[in-house]
């Protein structure tokens, strides 16, 4: 398996020295400047892999192998084939990433909104401080702030007055940093940071389309972009929904292993593949990931290792560390160093350490939520032990 980074580019405050001095190879990152449906060009590629890739004499090389992620436009998650435009600007965006030589490209499907986290600094036992989804914060987001129209459908009277009293109990700063956690889009997202206004201009589109059509707007997206994607010997990976369930009274549809049994079953391509990421999957207690591991294998070019736990109330979690928490970490890698011996050097799994706590030097310097540089570098050295050992 290839030891992989994700890196936010120049600009986001780690150098490439320390990618190395972490122990891995391979760079996981995108044009994160580019607005989302506009066509990467050949030279905006070129240029961000010459960066990462031009290695000063006696520095370990690293290699641009994953491209995380080129966003899928709203149109097509709510007109599938008709969105062709936007489409065909995805696919130039491939072409380009392809023509580099850069063959593994991760996405998702999620509606209006990315991943989602409540609070990006819980304070655990330790004093590290992780990233948590809280089911009563995003209830006061939902109900209280945002008021969606017809979610109160889906709280009980009790949940709605707890909403209630909990907005009451929060300070202004409180209340605008749960709006700008749920709102402005993390690091990596493929959403468009929304005010809360534009962010209900965004769901009301979204009335109609329940999960059999949402699938199928995927479906027709991979029929057009897989046989492209064949040409260039470019893998698909799709990565989970986070958390793996509806959001805001939109659709999710890459939650579960028969999510993904739908999605290959249509497209069959084996340019159609998987991100599997062991934290957004590990969210649900019903999905067996070591099973869905093995399921997969043959579709899995790149994966997230991380862990999270579940709390009293289970739609409430936090990133735990990543030998710890709700994943069997250990039996994942083994599924997946079982797969990844069957393959030529060239195909080998890609993975990185997925997320992180801030810990030590982590506290006071600047980093993206959610990557820190010394949590990621321990939850990177934990994998490798465990690799090793396996």
């Amino acid at each position: 398996m290839r030891h992989g980074w994700p890196w936010f580019g120049p600009d986001a405050g780690v150098a490439l020295d320390e990618v190395r001095q972490a122990g891995a190879t391979d760079i996981v990152t995108a044009l994160h400047e580019a607005p989302i449906g506009t066509a990467w060009t050949d030279a905006a590629v070129a240029e961000r892999k010459n960066l990462i890739e031009t290695t000063a004499p006696g520095r370990t090389p690293l290699t641009w192998s994953v491209v995380e992620s080129i966003p899928v436009p709203d149109a097509v998650k709510r007109q599938g084939r008709a969105a062709k435009a936007d489409i065909e600007a995805w696919i130039a965006s491939m072409q380009a990433v392809a023509k580099a030589d850069i063959k593994i490209i991760c996405y998702n499907f999620m509606p209006v909104v990315d991943w989602c986290r409540t609070e990006l600094d819980f304070e655990t036992a330790t004093g590290s401080t992780a990233m948590r989804f809280d089911q009563q914060k995003f209830a006061v987001f939902e109900l209280c702030i945002l008021r969606r129209p017809g979610a109160e459908r889906d709280y009980t009277p009790a949940e709605r007055q707890a909403a209630d009293s909990l907005l009451r109990s929060m300070s202004a700063q409180g209340t605008e940093a749960l709006i700008t956690n749920i709102a402005s889009a993390l690091p990596g997202s493929t959403t468009e940071p929304l005010t809360i206004p534009a962010f209900r201009d965004k769901l009301e589109p979204y009335g109609g389309i329940d999960a059999a059509r949402l699938r199928q707007h995927l479906i027709e997206f991979l029929e057009v972009a897989t046989p492209a994607a064949e040409a260039l010997g470019v893998t698909l990976t799709l990565h989970p929904d986070d958390p793996p369930r509806p959001l805001f009274g939109l659709p999710r549809i890459a939650s579960t292993a028969a999510d993904y049994d739908a999605i290959f079953t249509s497209v069959p391509s084996p340019a159609n593949g998987m991100c599997y990421c062991t934290g957004s999957l590990g969210v649900r207690a019903d999905n067996d990931l070591q099973a869905i591991a093995r399921r997969f294998a043959p579709r899995i070019a790149f994966a997230h290792l991380r862990s999270t736990k579940r709390e009293a109330d289970p739609r409430s979690f936090h990133e735990a560390a990543h030998l710890e928490g709700d994943v069997d970490m250990v039996s994942v890698l083994r599924e997946l160093l079982t797969e990844d011996r069957k393959r030529s050097p060239g195909r080998s799994i890609v993975f990185r350490p997925d997320h992180g706590q801030r810990m030590i030097g982590d506290f006071g310097r600047t980093s993206a939520p959610g990557y820190p540089v010394v949590g990621r570098l321990r939850g990177l050295a934990e994998l490798r032990g465990v690799i090793a050992a396996l």
